[in-house]
Formats: C-alpha cells, sequence, structure tokens
C-alpha cells in the first residue's frame, strides 16, 4: 500500500526526467570545457 502511493505517476515522470538530466550531466561532464569556454 505504502509503495503504490510513493509510485504513483506524476512521482515516476518526475524521477524519469531526473535521471535523464544526471545522465546528460555526466555524458557531457567531459566534453564542458569546450562549450563553456567556446565564446572566449
Amino acid at each position: 500500500m505504502m509503495l503504490r502511493r510513493l509510485f504513483t505517476r506524476e512521482n515516476v515522470i518526475a524521477l524519469a526526467i531526473c535521471l535523464i538530466l544526471i545522465a546528460l550531466v555526466i555524458a557531457t561532464a567531459d566534453s564542458a570545457p569546450q562549450w563553456i569556454y567556446q565564446g572566449f
């Protein structure tokens, strides 16, 4: 019963968005200086 309240549709969508954002940050972390300092 507690898990059903915890894993509502909105919470699952929010968790998926957070995981995608974290994965994007990790994937682009090694190439970050190129696009940060590109304008300088």
